[in-house]
């Protein structure tokens, strides 16, 4: 589509303007702090839906980063973690379905079981997705999506401590003709994606929209163990809406269904330092093969990520008069398998699996005051009800443990397990298949309400304030179901137990949260704001550990544990912030030059932390951490042609009270530690460049940069365990000929950086690895076509 250069008509400061009701799409821009991007494309106002209220997106007393369908089209997102790249202040994307990396400015989810909720809440549609293996799906045929940083309790159905990511697929829209788009993408490493879309209305008043997208893409990493290439997908997912808009109701529908195959995680074991000589001590010597980013892995488990996903959801506005009454209601389905080699090296240590079936309905109904007077409000109700039944997998070799376990316990090295038995005294009974296999299954039911209120009041022409107020009840009904392993070994190792039967438990956690804003507006183009929010993130059970009838945690290979003997899952509870922010929004140079800078402090408790504990691994509530930092963001056209959007963050925090999960002789020495997973500094720099013809065609150029600074290490800051900082550049040429067609050619990760998602930070017989190897300089050539 032909972009042909626009300047931004300056629009003064009003109560009236900050009301009207919300633009249909947000066109082609990237915001931070809640700053849009001047593209080429630039609307002369930006208003979103942000608190619920119809505002210019520079009046919101919030820091957003908000993205159009457009922009992640021309970025090539693959899916909802892509749009990390594009937030300052939030991190941990990763190469697969789990979200439990993911950091909102430092906070992030420590448990990868299903008994309780993320630290960073995804949103399609308003409707809530929190599971491993169901909330990641891609984005095509988008309309917008907006990454909320921290504390979002009043502006969703469902609480989130964090932040919150919440996209926007494109609606049925009403017309006279149809339009579409098909977009088609060829690149290296065999890959191949396209989407595609068509809007038909059918009357003046009913329109629907067919949407598919489809990806695929061979492995782009060697495994010197053998077989095929590693972190290759295929996925193929379709969307039918519908629109319907009378005088005063409106319903949107949305009918979704995603397959999604692709590798699971992918592991190398860190082949230096203390954890690893302890390792080949016990095992014998074991040289990693391949380079330092290739695999080394035996996969005897599999290594699969595959999930079928069905999305239902409906929308529907009815205009009362004094307010419009909104009713989001929807509903998920999904089928998720699961494997992957956790250890990282040649040997069977530690094959991972999850097998998950879930769904989830959610229902919220929200009044929003209509008017354009000094008061107004939003109230609403939401409720919510989830079912999870997930098998969860261990297995390793039973020599394997022996002569690690064997080690350990007497200095010795010993041959295998019946080898060690003997040492003790005893014989050994194998497992038929030579595996320690330990499995356990939950069975959840979750469900939960919320009631909240928000009031804003101006005082004068240029100051108002707003107040919120939530109560939240949640309900868990968890139930766990060990067997006992085939192997001699028992469950000694990934529980610690074996149980008769499921044994179960019934909580309930309850929370009133409040969030007090004000805004400034200094000038028409200088506004200045605060807030002061409570973030609340629900209890839950971990989904590895029991615990007596004395409230202890359970192991030492226990068997037959049940309910009438009065053992329970074990509970943690919830954790608690206070978020405090200020910022500034600003605009210069007659509207070609916005500025958003946010500094925030904030207080987390209780944080959700795995804990080996008894022997099974249990969530327990560990620590504090006490953070600072500053966002800034900077928009600016540069003469005709060119376009810039920067935005960088810093990151200071400091986490005590962390005896528990300190692995250092000196548990002390971990106390102050930085929260290790969230870089201190993240950077990106986004240049645009539009040259129009004279033929009305356009040559189009842009850059792509972004930065983070070293992270990783562990609490206890194994220096061996962290990850360098890493930039990443992307450059796209493209020709556009009259906003009918273009072609574009890139070259992502243009000087070929090497660097990691994640790592970990082991011990025992699980050496410390790293995880997701970044893919490599990937040249690739695009097709557009749109039609109106």
């Amino acid at each position: 589509m032909a972009m042909n250069r626009v300047h931004p008509t300056h629009s003064t400061h009003s109560r009236s303007l900050r009301k009207k009701p919300l633009a249909a799409a947000i066109a082609a821009l990237l915001g931070t702090g809640a700053t849009p991007v001047l593209h080429a494309q630039l609307m002369e106002e930006i208003v979103v839906m942000a608190t619920k209220r119809s505002e210019s997106v520079q009046d919101v007393p919030l820091a957003i980063t908000a993205l159009s369908g457009e922009f992640t089209r021309q970025t090539n997102l693959n899916d909802v973690k892509d749009l990390v790249l594009y937030s300052p202040g939030v991190s941990g994307n990763s190469q697969d379905s789990f979200i439990d990396a993911i950091s909102v400015r430092g906070i992030r989810t420590q448990d990868f079981g299903v008994g309780g909720d993320p630290s960073g809440a995804f949103f399609k549609n308003d409707l809530y997705e929190g599971r491993n293996g169901s909330a990641v799906t891609s984005m095509y045929d988008m309309e917008r999506a907006e990454i909320l940083r921290g504390p979002q309790g009043f502006l969703f159905g469902r609480n989130s401590i964090g932040g919150a990511f919440s996209i926007h697929t494109a609606k049925a829209e009403l017309g006279d003709a149809p339009t579409g788009y098909v977009e088609l993408d060829a690149a290296q490493n065999q890959r191949v994606a396209g989407e595609g879309a068509v809007n038909l209305p059918l009357s003046d008043s009913f329109a629907m929209r067919l949407a598919g997208y489809y990806s695929r893409e061979d492995g782009f990493v060697d495994n010197a163990f053998g077989g095929d290439d590693l972190i290759e997908h295929d996925k193929k997912a379709g969307r039918w809406s519908t629109a319907w808009h009378g005088e005063k109701l409106s319903v949107d529908t949305m009918v979704e269904y995603e397959e999604r195959e692709q590798s699971g995680s992918v592991y190398r074991a860190i082949d230096r330092g203390d954890i690893w000589d302890t390792f080949e001590a016990a095992l014998g010597e074991l040289p990693l093969r391949g380079d330092e980013y290739d695999a080394d892995s035996d996969l005897s488990g599999g290594n699969n990520d595959d999930a079928q996903i069905l999305t239902l959801g409906l929308h529907a506005d009815y205009d009362i008069g004094f307010a419009t009454l909104t009713a989001n209601t929807g509903f998920k389905d999904h089928d998720y398998f699961y494997n992957e080699d956790y250890d990282g090296t040649p040997l069977n240590l530690n094959n991972y699996g999850q097998t998950q079936e879930g769904d989830y309905f959610q229902q919220e109904l929200r009044l929003t005051s209509d008017g354009d007077g000094p008061f107004s409000w939003y109230a609403g109700g939401s409720y919510y009800q989830e079912n999870i039944d997930t098998l969860f997998r261990f297995s390793g070799e039973e020599e394997l443990f022996c002569q690690y376990y064997g080690f350990a316990e007497t200095g010795q090295n010993f041959t295998g397990c019946n080898d060690l038995f003997a040492y003790y005294g005893n014989g050994f009974d194998p497992a038929p298949d030579g595996l320690l296999d330990e499995t356990g299954r939950i069975d959840g039911k979750y469900t939960g309400w919320a009631a909240y209120a928000d009031v804003n009041m101006e005082l004068g022409d240029r100051f108002d304030l707003s107040a919120g107020l939530r109560y939240t009840n949640d309900r868990k009904q968890f139930a766990i179901s060990v067997p006992e392993p085939a192997s001699g070994l028992g469950p000694f190792w990934a529980y610690g137990f074996a149980t008769d039967g499921f044994v179960e438990d019934t909580e309930d956690w309850s929370d009133l949260q409040t969030r007090f804003a004000a805004r400034f507006f200094a000038t028409d183009d200088h506004m200045f704001f605060a807030s002061v929010t409570e973030g609340f993130k629900s209890g839950g059970f971990g989904s590895f550990v029991l615990q007596d009838g004395n409230g202890d945690s359970v192991g030492g290979g226990l068997t037959g544990a049940s309910q009438a003997d009065g053992f329970r899952p074990r509970a943690f509870d919830p954790e608690v912030a206070d978020s405090y922010e200020a910022g500034y929004k600003g605009t210069l140079n007659d509207g070609g030059v916005q500025i958003a800078v946010t500094g925030f402090y904030y207080e987390y408790k209780d944080l959700q932390v795995v804990v080996a504990d008894g022997g099974a691994v249990a969530v327990k509530n560990v620590g504090q951490v006490e953070s600072s930092g500053l966002e800034v963001s900077v928009n600016a056209l540069l003469g005709e042609y060119w376009d810039v959007y920067a935005a960088w963050s810093y990151l200071d925090s400091e986490a005590t009270d962390l005896q528990e999960i300190c692995g250092l002789e000196d548990p002390n020495g971990c106390e102050g530690s930085r929260l290790f997973w969230a870089p201190k500094t993240t950077a990106a720099l986004v240049l645009n460049g539009n040259f129009p013809r004279p033929s009305g065609d356009a040559i189009t150029l842009r850059l792509e940069s972004f930065y983070e600074s070293s992270r990783g290490g562990g609490f206890e800051g194994v220096q061996e365990a962290r990850i360098d900082s890493a930039i990443d550049l992307t450059l796209r040429v493209g020709y556009e000929f009259a906003d009918t067609w273009g072609i574009e050619v890139y070259a992502e990760n243009l000087t070929d950086e090497e660097s990691w998602d994640g790592q970990n930070v082991n011990g025992g017989i699980l050496p410390s690895q790293f995880f997701g190897p970044k893919r490599p300089r990937t040249f690739g050539l695009r097709f557009n076509y749109n039609w109106r």
